[in-house]
C-alpha cells in the first residue's frame, strides 16, 4: 500500500486488484483450455468432412481415420496461439504510446467478434473458427497486459501480483472446462458463447471505473488517482512516469530510505541524470537475449502438448471415447490451479522485499538474485514435465497435467515480473510485446512437429518428445547468467568498498 493514501483510494486498489484476477481468471486465457473445446466441437461435426474411412487389411472392417481432422484442430490452435503472441510488440507499443484505456478497448472489441463468431459457426461453418480463437486469443491477451500493471499500485508485493494475474491467466483454460459440462447437459455451444458476449459489458464498466486512463506509474505519486475521480497523475505518460521514478530514488538515496525502488535496468547500465536506458540497449543486452530463449524454448513444449493433447489421449485410450473425456476434464480441472500455484513465484521473487540491503547494494541487485532462482526453478519444472510427457503410460498423465500447469504458472508470470525487474517501465510494453512477438515465432514449429509425428514417425512422438526435452536443457542457461551476473556485480561491489576504505586509511594515516 502507498504512503498517505486515503481510505477512498485504498479501497479502490483493492477493487481494482480483485476485479482484475477475477477478469483474468473468467475470460483472458480461455485459449489455453482448447482440449476440452475441442471435444465439444468433434461432437457437434466439425470438420468431420476430413474423416474417411480406411479398410482394414485382409479384413472387410473399415475403421475412421480422423487425422486430418486432428491435424485441422491443430492448425486452429497453432494459427491463434501464434497471433496471441506474434502481436504482442503491437499491443506493447499501443500500450505504451496510447494507455490502458485504448489498450482495452481494442481488446475488448476482439474478444467480443471473437466469442460472437464462435457462438453463429456450425459444423458448416467450421472455417470460423480460424479467426474466432484468435480474436478471443489476441483479445485475451491486451487484457492481462493490462492488468499486470496493477502491480504498482502495491510497491512491496509487484511481482506477487504479476504473477497472481499470470495464474489467473492460465486457469482461466478451465472455462471451456465449464463450456463442456454445459454441453454434455443440453446448452449449446451458442448460448455459452452468448453469454461470454454479453460479459463484454463487464469489462467496459470496468475500464472506466476501475483503470486508468493511461498508465499506473511506479513508483506512485503522492496524488496518483484514477477512474471515475481522475487526477493530474493520469496526465502523464510512461516516459514521465520513470522520470519522476528517477527522482523519488535519488531522494531516497541520498535520505537512506530503500523501501521503495523502480525497476532497473538491464546488465550494469543505471540511470543517469534521469534518462532511462534506450529501447535498443535494451533489446541487445544479454537479460533479454537469454531470456527470450528461456521462454521460447518452454513455450514451444508448452503450446505442442495443449495442441495435441486430444490426438494424444486418443492413441493412449485407444480411442476411448469415456476414458479421453475423463482425462481432458481431469487436464481442465488442474488448470484451475494456476491462480493458486503462480504466486508462490512471485513470493520467491519478492522474498528480499522488507529486508535490509548489502551496503552498496541496489535493489536492482536484490530483486535480479531472487529472480535467478525464480528462473532455475521454472527450467526445472519445464524438464520434468516434458520427461514426464514423453513416456506412453495414460496414469501418469494425471502427474504430467499438475507439472504442466505448475510450470506454465511460473513461466509467464516469471517472464513479466522478470521484464519489470531488468528494464526500465517506459519500455515494458514494447519489451513484453517483441519478447512474445519473437518467442510466437519459434512456437510455429508446433505444427510441422504435428505432422511429422503424424506423417513420417506414424504417430509415434517420441523422438520429437527426446528433441524437446534436450531443447529444455536450454532454458537454464538464463539462470545461471543472472546468478553470475549477481555474482559479479556483488564482488565488484565489495573490491570498490575495500578500495575506499583502503583509501580512507592511508589518507588518515597521511594527515597523522
Amino acid at each position: 500500500m502507498q504512503r498517505n493514501e486515503s481510505p477512498g483510494t485504498g479501497l479502490r486498489y483493492r477493487l481494482t486488484l480483485a476485479s482484475g484476477v477475477l477478469e483474468c481468471l473468467c475470460f483472458a486465457g480461455v485459449l489455453f483450455g482448447y482440449a476440452s473445446l475441442v471435444f465439444v466441437l468433434k461432437e457437434d461435426g466439425y470438420f468431420s468432412q476430413l474423416c474417411v474411412g480406411v479398410p482394414v487389411t485382409n479384413s472387410t472392417i473399415t475403421i475412421l481415420d480422423c487425422s486430418r481432422q486432428d491435424e485441422q484442430f491443430s492448425l486452429v490452435f497453432t494459427i491463434a496461439s501464434f497471433l496471441n503472441n506474434f502481436l504482442h510488440l503491437l499491443n506493447g507499443y499501443l500500450f505504451d504510446r496510447f494507455g490502458t484505456m485504448v489498450t482495452r478497448l481494442l481488446g475488448i472489441s476482439l474478444y467480443t467478434t471473437g466469442t460472437l463468431l464462435l457462438a453463429f459457426s456450425s459444423a458448416a461453418l467450421s472455417e470460423l473458427l480460424f479467426p474466432a480463437l484468435s480474436c478471443i486469443a489476441v483479445g485475451g491477451m491486451l487484457l492481462l497486459l493490462t492488468n499486470m500493471q496493477v502491480g504498482n499500485l502495491f510497491a512491496a508485493h509487484r511481482s506477487t501480483i504479476i504473477t497472481l494475474y499470470n495464474g489467473a491467466f492460465d486457469s482461466s483454460a478451465s472455462v471451456f472446462l465449464v463450456i463442456k459440462v454445459l454441453h454434455e447437459q443440453g446448452i449449446s455451444l451458442r448460448s455459452s458463447f452468448l453469454a461470454l458476449s454479453f460479459c463484454s459489458i463487464i469489462h467496459l464498466a470496468r475500464t472506466f471505473l476501475l483503470m486508468p486512463r493511461t498508465v499506473i506509474p511506479y513508483l506512485l505519486p503522492q496524488d496518483y488517482t484514477y477512474g471515475l475521480d481522475c487526477g493530474r497523475a493520469n496526465s502523464y505518460d510512461a516516459g514521465q512516469f520513470d522520470r519522476m521514478s528517477d527522482g523519488v530514488v535519488m531522494s531516497q538515496e541520498s535520505s537512506g530510505r530503500d523501501d521503495e525502488q523502480p525497476a532497473a535496468q538491464p546488465e550494469t547500465e543505471a540511470r543517469d541524470s534521469g534518462k532511462a536506458a534506450s529501447f535498443r540497449s535494451c533489446v541487445l543486452s544479454w537479460f533479454f537475449l537469454w531470456h527470450l530463449l528461456w521462454l521460447s524454448m518452454m513455450q514451444l513444449r508448452h503450446y505442442l502438448f495443449i495442441g495435441t493433447l486430444n490426438p494424444m489421449l486418443n492413441r493412449l485410450a485407444n480411442n476411448d471415447p469415456d476414458l479421453v473425456s475423463q482425462y481432458t476434464n481431469a487436464f481442465a480441472m488442474t488448470q484451475l490451479c494456476g491462480v493458486l500455484c503462480a504466486p508462490w513465484n512471485g513470493l520467491i521473487m519478492d522474498r528480499h522485499k522488507g529486508k535490509p540491503l548489502a551496503p552498496g547494494a541496489t535493489t536492482q541487485e536484490a530483486d535480479l538474485h531472487s529472480s535467478s532462482l525464480s528462473l532455475f526453478l521454472t527450467s526445472l519444472q519445464c524438464l520434468l514435465f516434458s520427461v514426464c510427457a514423453s513416456v506412453p503410460l495414460l496414469p501418469l498423465q494425471y502427474f504430467t497435467f499438475v507439472l504442466q500447469v505448475l510450470n506454465r504458472s511460473f513461466l509467464y508470470g516469471g517472464n513479466a515480473a522478470f521484464i519489470s525487474i531488468a528494464f526500465p517501465a517506459c519500455h515494458f510494453g514494447k519489451l513484453y510485446g517483441l519478447v512474445m512477438s519473437m518467442s510466437a515465432l519459434v512456437s510455429l514449429l508446433q505444427y510441422p512437429c504435428f505432422t511429422l509425428v503424424k506423417g513420417a514417425l506414424g504417430g509415434d512422438p517420441f523422438f520429437v518428445d527426446i528433441a524437446l526435452i534436450v531443447l529444455s536443457l536450454l532454458g537454464f542457461i538464463h539462470p545461471v547468467y543472472v546468478f553470475l551476473h549477481c555474482r559479479t556485480v556483488a564482488r565488484n561491489r565489495e573490491d570498490s568498498v575495500q578500495t575506499d576504505n583502503a583509501d580512507c586509511s592511508k589518507l588518515a594515516e597521511a594527515n597523522l
